[in-house]
Parts: C-alpha cells; structure tokens; sequence
C-alpha cells in the first residue's frame, strides 16, 4: 500500500513524500534517494517488490522535482544549495527512523542520489543507517572538477542561477550516448528498455534541463564526497554495497564505481561491495534483467540486516 505525505522543505516549498507499506510485519526499512530531472514514482515496481519482501520504503521528490516543485514552478533546482537538497532527504530519514526505532535502515540513492547518500554518510556518520546501496554512481577528476565548477558558475551568473541552460546540459550530459549504436532518442543511455525510455521522454517530469544553479551545486556536492577529508569521516563499518551498470556513461563504464568503491577502501571502510551489470546501461533498476538486480539486492541485505 503506497501512502502520500508533505513536510516543509529545509530550502523552500513543501517536499512530497511517498510511503511504501508491507500488509505483514515490516523487517526492515529502504529510503530511496532519487536521480536528476525524475521523481519518485518512477520507482513504484521497485518499491511494491521491496514491501513483498517485508520493507517499508519511503522516498522524496528533491526541490524542484516532482511534486515538490514549487508555486515558482522551477523545475530542477534547490533553494539555498545541495546541503538544503540533502537536509531535506536526511530530515526524511530521520523521522522516519522516529517512526520505527527497532527496524534496520538501509539508504538507497541512484544517480545525483548516490551522491546525496555519499554526502550524508560523510556529513552525518551517526545517523543511524545500517547499511548503504550507492547506484549508478561515478567519480570525476579531482583535477577537472574545480575547472568545472568555475564553468558553471560562470554559466550561473550569466544565465542566472534558476534558469536552464541547455549549453551546460549539453556539456555535462551530452555524450552520454556515444557509446550507443544508432540510439532512438537522446535518453538512450538509461536503459535498453525502450518502454521505459520512452515513458521517460514522454513525461514532463522527466528529462527536463535542470537550472544552471542545480548543475552547480551538484558538482560542488561530488567535490564534497570526494575529498579525503570527507571521505574519513563516513562510518567504517557500515556495510556498502556499489551497484551500476557496465554500459552506464555516468560511472563511466564501470571504471568510475570502481574508483569510489577503492576511495571508500582506502578511507577505512572495511565492508565495502561491489557489482556491475553487464550490458547494462544507467538505471539498472529498469533495465531488461530488473529483477535479477531486484533479487541481488535483496539477497545483499539480508546477509546484513538479517532475514
């Protein structure tokens, strides 16, 4: 059974929530922390397995997206910043865990969520979470990223920092198809299943170019994650298992993953996993093998948070 809710937003507007509930007893509670330019009810086949297993699921459209945006009608764009988007997705977890304080928590993010999630296990170690899913995930030069972020924060104030730039969308997400042979539409990267591609083309919720202040804050948020500072701090023995694609462009091609996956070693983290879906593209959650990843992911947690 899904539920619907609203909380006031730690930037601006009202953040909508969906809630996931198992008819039985719930084992075990999954917060999923979504992707760029989509919402939350995209992930509702992923949700309805997860509760037939016995978890509760709870997710939030971001500032800007879904049925968050707000009365400006700015669609991709946080108010006051990524900490504010990510405030918003720790204030879910923690009233949440309020709700239910002898379930296991596990945190989900996909995409810009992953990197939500990586911000949250630096920025807030003790948050109680007892284990983590990091999907289609990548890491950026360290080297490139300051350079990048001077490029949009040039784009910010020329173009001003809540309105689209299809300049910068193309930059950031433009190639993401070349790998592609003869690809049907721009959205070709995400999955090989065209339903689902073209669900998302289709929708206006969907694929739209976020706010040049959203593309800035992002970078600045993977900066975050990145740093050896930060990446010192997360929870050591926090189980974490990197989940993507192969073919995704985002992790790029698997090699991405694999160096956040070694950073997370390096820092400390001494329960870290990792697997890459062959011929997979970006959001394995909706590729044609689904439900293998639906299977694995519940077979990593149970070893973790118990049966």
């Amino acid at each position: 059974m899904r539920t619907d809710y609203f909380f006031d937003s730690c930037g601006s507007g009202k953040i909508h929530v969906c809630r996931w509930t198992p008819t039985g007893d719930a084992k075990a509670v999954l917060q999923i922390v979504h992707g760029i330019a989509e919402f939350v009810e995209r992930y509702d086949d992923f949700a309805n397995f997860l509760t037939s297993m016995g978890y509760i699921v709870v997710a939030e459209d971001h500032m800007g997206h879904g049925q968050s945006i707000g009365e400006d009608g700015i669609r991709g764009y946080f108010h006051g910043g990524w900490f504010n988007g990510v405030a918003d997705t720790y204030k879910l977890m923690q009233d949440t865990m309020a709700e239910f304080p002898s379930l296991p928590y596990v945190l989900f993010g996909h995409s810009m969520g992953s990197f939500m999630a990586r911000t949250i296990l630096a920025q807030y170690p003790d948050s109680g979470i007892s284990a983590a899913i990091i999907c289609g995930t990548g890491w950026q030069p360290r080297f490139a990223l300051p350079l990048l972020i001077k490029v949009v924060e040039g784009m910010c104030k020329k173009n001003g920092e809540q309105n689209p730039s299809e300049q910068l969308q193309q930059m950031i997400f433009g190639g993401y198809n070349k790998k592609i042979t003869n690809p049907r539409t721009a959205s070709d990267w995400l999955t090989r299943d065209n339903a689902i591609v073209d669900a998302y083309v289709a929708h206006p919720l969907c694929g739209f170019t976020p706010a040049c202040g959203l593309l800035r804050d992002m970078m600045k948020g993977i900066h975050y994650v990145e740093q050896p500072e930060n990446l010192a701090k997360m929870k050591k023995r926090l189980p974490v298992l990197f989940i993507a694609g192969a073919e995704d462009p985002v992790g790029p091609y698997g090699k991405g993953v694999e160096k956040a996956a070694a950073e997370f070693k390096k820092a400390g983290m001494s329960n870290v996993s990792i697997k890459l879906y062959p011929d997979c593209r970006h959001e394995i959650l909706n590729e044609l093998n689904k439900q293998d990843v639906y299977n694995d992911i519940c077979s990593w947690l149970a070893d973790y948070i118990g049966k």
